[in-house]
């Protein structure tokens, strides 16, 4: 059995190459830009711990998540691109280092090469693992495209934001650990286990990162505490506050949304602690993480084996950055 850290080293040892050719050189060099910046890989880490969780590594696994990484950023440059943003990572995004056109192209040869990794497993496994991977693939654009739709909207329900959540950033997280255990042998009660175990993971992580953009020390966060309100944007936070308030501090949230700079921030911050809403997130996060370790606790393992995602799960969600 690896560590997460050990079996990281291992991935960012063999995906650490370059990917792609070297002409068309505009084309190429943008795809391969976004793939140097690093990250925490975690997608394709949970893949193949998915894998060790069950069995021993399955050589086919490190194709499967380097698919999945290479899906992933796949997104991130047509994400970048549909919310205007200039920097991923620190440096400037792929579309503004060398334009939206050839951004839109770059993106394109990641997934082609997503799907040309996968193409070399075992056959054996190739139809399950594609079948995953499609439907994951399509839910993300689902979820994305639920995201945009929000910003037009109103009002959104809890539950509508919990489902765009899950789409956009869960299912991955969550078809990358069923993927790996589909290599693995598992059988369909653990595999299901497994991927609610990373979707409840990841909204677990949805809610502490709204929590943190309000309520994070910003030294370790490492972002300006309160951008999700200077956006306007719909988050946890949010959206309980307008579900659960009435009267003078609905009206005193639905104010500060023409607001500007610190002040707004200062309101809806003075807002969300009346309202004691950090206490609440706080409750829910641990709510979504209890259901995530329940489901580890259920599948049919030794629980030695379960060691690393108990681990990483807690590095994810202990986290104040």
């Amino acid at each position: 059995m690896h560590t997460f850290q050990e079996i990281s080293k291992i991935f960012e040892e063999k995906f650490g190459k370059r990917h792609f050719p070297l002409e068309p050189k505009n084309l190429y060099d943008g795809a391969q830009y976004l793939l140097t910046l690093g990250g925490k890989r975690i997608r394709p880490l949970l893949c193949v711990m998915g894998n060790e969780l069950v069995n021993d590594l399955n050589p086919d696994v490190w194709q499967v998540a380097a698919a999945i990484e290479l899906f992933h950023n796949f997104t991130l440059v047509h994400d970048d691109i549909m919310d205007h943003a200039p920097l991923r990572r620190g440096v400037p995004t792929v579309h503004k280092k060398f334009g939206e056109s050839t951004a839109l192209l770059s993106g394109d040869v990641m997934l082609v090469a997503a799907y040309e990794s996968l193409r070399s497993i075992d056959r054996e496994y190739l139809p399950r693992v594609l079948k995953l991977f499609n439907t994951a693939a399509m839910q993300v654009c689902e979820g994305q495209q639920l995201d945009m739709d929000f910003e037009s909207m109103p009002r959104v329900t809890m539950d509508q934001y919990v489902e765009m959540i899950t789409l956009k950033t869960s299912v991955l997280l969550a078809t990358s650990l069923q993927l790996g255990a589909v290599l693995g042998g598992a059988g369909i009660a653990n595999q299901e286990h497994l991927y609610e175990f990373g979707k409840n993971l990841g909204i677990a992580f949805q809610v502490q990162d709204d929590y943190l953009d309000a309520f994070g020390d910003p030294e370790k966060f490492g972002k300006q505490v309160g951008g999700d309100i200077l956006a306007n944007k719909k988050t946890f936070l949010q959206i309980h506050v307008m579900e659960s308030e009435a009267g003078a501090r609905l009206e005193a949230l639905n104010r500060a949304a023409d607001v500007k700079g610190t002040e707004k921030v200062q309101a809806v911050l003075a807002l969300y602690r009346e309202c004691q809403v950090d206490q609440w997130a706080k409750a829910l996060k641990d709510r979504y993480m209890a259901t995530s370790m329940q489901h580890l606790d259920d599948i049919a393992v030794l629980s030695s084996r379960k060691k690393p995602l108990e681990e990483l799960a807690h590095f994810l969600l202990d986290r104040q950055s």
